[in-house]
């Protein structure tokens, strides 16, 4: 049985339900209670688990998660929420020389079991401070877990499946898709597993590789290249790390061409990292060089109809894939 649901609700769903299932896992983050969240994701938990369990926090991203990561270390399953990931730059000491090392400097006999969650990358004129894409920042930390849904069942798959896991979770949020509807099973054991990506979308002539809600804009510009006739797979990566290199390279060498689409800036970005290993593990069945379509290196604007020149959308992945020929 399926019910649908907003990627928001669903979200919010299962957090309710691990909560009811584990009381160790609480929630903590600013304005997340009587506020009920600045994009309204945890509307309802206060009032449902007060605060003992729903921790609204002073404003201190390298306080939240120090304790959250403290409390994890003793045995609770604390949720963090970011009110936007841009401000979890503030706390990346806490995040990547405690909270991702702690299992290994401790000979594995420390385990942090924390989600870090919020909303990551553009919104609609929040500028240049708080549109950051971090997803790629965390994939280059051994110790951490990342991903990043683009569906209302992964995110509940997947959210479900970083509450449970014993490693601390980057689980970024496009703010884009929280209004965004599909079926999530109402099963309450189902999960995801790190590290395998899906296809979205089956094709013969091109591959699409992107996560999050590029994977909307993907799937937007292989229907539009489809009444020219190119038949164009996308790849939903769903996890960067571990990152799912088998899925993406047995599309590769099925159509034998590849885009790699991501919303953060396109220097650097995770989308980088794919492109690359693409090339090193595919190189004799690739037709063309890997194709990139990332955001543009410049501070997010504000003003909306320079912020929408800086965020990649389907007609930049169409134009990625005509210049392959």
């Amino acid at each position: 049985m399926a019910a649908t649901m907003t990627f928001r609700d669903a979200i919010r769903q299962t957090i309710i339900q691990e909560m009811e299932h584990d009381p160790n896992v609480f929630l903590m983050g600013e304005d997340i209670g009587r506020y009920q969240g600045t994009f309204r994701v945890t509307a309802g938990l206060f009032d449902r688990f007060r605060e003992s369990r729903v921790l609204d926090t002073p404003i201190t991203e390298p306080g939240i998660v120090g304790i959250a990561t403290g409390a994890a270390m003793v045995g609770l399953r604390p949720i963090v929420e970011m009110m936007t990931m841009s401000f979890s730059i503030l706390a990346l000491d806490q995040i990547i020389n405690h909270a991702a090392k702690a299992h290994y400097m401790t000979g594995g006999q420390a385990t942090v079991p924390l989600v870090i969650r919020g909303p990551g990358g553009a919104a609609n004129q929040l500028s240049a401070q708080h549109s950051h894409s971090m997803e790629g920042w965390y994939a280059h930390v051994p110790g951490l877990k990342v991903v990043a849904p683009s569906t209302p069942a992964d995110a509940a798959g997947l959210l479900r499946a970083s509450i449970r896991d014993n490693n601390p979770v980057i689980f970024t949020e496009n703010p884009g898709l929280y209004g965004v509807k599909g079926e999530v099973p109402e099963d309450l054991n189902f999960t995801l597993p790190f590290g395998k990506a899906r296809i979205a979308r089956e094709g013969s002539d091109l591959t699409l590789v992107a996560y999050s809600r590029m994977v909307h804009v993907c799937e937007s510009a292989a229907e539009q290249l489809a009444v020219e006739g190119i038949s164009v797979e996308v790849v939903d990566v769903r996890s960067l790390l571990p990152l799912d290199m088998e899925t993406i390279n047995a599309s590769v060498r099925k159509t034998h061409n590849a885009v790699v689409v991501y919303e953060d800036w396109r220097s650097g970005g995770f989308g980088a990292e794919i492109a690359a290993r693409i090339g090193e593990e595919c190189f004799d069945d690739l037709d063309a060089p890997v194709g990139r379509v990332g955001g543009l290196n410049v501070p997010m604007p504000y003003a909306r109809v320079l912020e929408l020149q800086c965020i990649p959308n389907d007609q930049d992945v169409i134009a990625a894939v005509r210049k392959l020929g």
